[in-house]
């Protein structure tokens, strides 16, 4: 599995003055996607509703509302 592509623009240019560790999202090569977040799993895994869960090696990530919209076109249909 590798990185094929960022998923919308990058850190600069959504504000980050130093682009080294910001959120960000990634299309791989098997077709799905990896996001760069702030890890939130001890936080949020209370608010999780009824009809949701993680497994154990799944975590719960932050990303800011910038990085998904600023993705949002880069991001296929089906």
């Amino acid at each position: 599995m590798k990185i094929v592509r960022r998923v919308g623009v990058p850190p600069q240019q959504r504000g980050s003055t130093s682009g080294q560790s910001c959120p960000d999202v990634f299309e791989l090569s098997d077709g799905n996607f990896a996001v760069i977040g702030t890890e939130a799993t001890a936080a949020l895994e209370q608010e999780l509703p009824p009809d949701a869960s993680r497994a154990s090696y799944e975590r719960i990530v932050i990303v800011s509302r910038e990085t998904l919209v600023r993705a949002k076109s880069d991001i296929p249909d089906v």
